[in-house]
């Protein structure tokens, strides 16, 4: 584990497990969490033998809670940041909601040539928000009811969004862990409302569609049918379409919060890719 220092003088904190001379997957993590959140996929692939690396996104877990650079280009160029330090080039980059715009904007301004394959999990491509010409998306005011939430008591909210839609805890018949619920709550928490308030409007007006039009490499992309967070119609089944290689796994009934709720799963399916000649 270490620090990375941006072009603009942000500590970027990741963590680098397994041997050094090993295939490397990058995991990028959601809104508003940190690298914690891929804890059951770090383990699994370490201890496969693999190397894994994810970093907390400025602003969030343990990087420096700055004011400003809180949109995807400054993100997807932080990422560049830690794969120069690091000399994990050709990884295979996996990212999990925002982490997923994350990966397409880092390929998309620094080159598919440094990356092997990706993997969007629940992510947010192509475009969040409704607009003319996304008709089918969120509309605005639900995102600036998000940031009023932030702005007015951020505690209430990160409790009620683990506890309720994150992870399909609200449907009937959930069984809802409050650990889990606890533990995004704690990454949560932990990071800056600044970058938090900002990153809402990075993870919902950010247009990716020309990004993934330009992706050639492998991409898998994985999504719930029952996602209340980013809507599966207009998120995972558009994006798979639009890149040039991809190829759609939808989890039925399956919640936004699928590194956790469906670890297994989603580890299986990541080893099968990463395999795939």
């Amino acid at each position: 584990m270490g620090y990375v220092t941006t072009k603009d003088g942000v500590e970027i904190f990741y963590k680098d497990w397994g041997p050094r001379d090993a295939q490397v997957i990058h995991f990028h993590h959601g809104w508003p969490l940190s690298s914690d959140d891929w804890d059951a996929q770090m383990m699994f692939f370490m201890n496969k033998g693999f190397r894994v690396v994810a970093h907390d996104r400025r602003g969030h877990g343990r990087s420096s809670q700055v004011w400003e650079g809180h949109d995807m280009d400054h993100y997807a160029d932080d990422v560049a940041a830690v794969v120069e330090k690091l000399g994990t080039h050709g990884a295979m980059h996996v990212g999990h909601s925002t982490g997923g715009g994350q990966v397409v904007r880092y390929i998309a301004r620094h080159g598919q040539d440094k990356v092997s394959k990706a993997v969007l999990i629940s992510a947010v491509p192509p475009l969040m928000v409704k607009t003319e010409s996304n008709p089918g998306g969120t509309p605005k005011e639900v995102f600036d009811n998000f940031q009023a939430q932030v702005a007015a008591n951020r505690a209430q909210f990160y409790y009620d969004v683990p506890a309720g839609p994150f992870y399909g805890y609200n449907r009937p018949g959930a069984k809802p862990s409050e650990a889990v619920i606890w533990n995004w709550w704690r990454q949560g928490m932990m990071g800056g409302a600044k970058a938090h308030y900002d990153g809402i409007v990075a993870f919902s007006q950010t247009d990716f569609t020309e990004d993934l039009k330009g992706i050639s490499i492998p991409v898998l992309v994985i999504h719930g049918d029952d996602d209340q967070v980013v809507p599966y119609d207009d998120s995972g089944v558009l994006s798979a379409k639009l890149v040039k290689n991809g190829r759609l796994n939808t989890y039925k009934g399956g919640p936004h919060g699928l590194p956790t709720t469906h670890a297994d799963q989603v580890n299986a399916d990541l080893l099968a890719f990463l395999q795939e000649g």
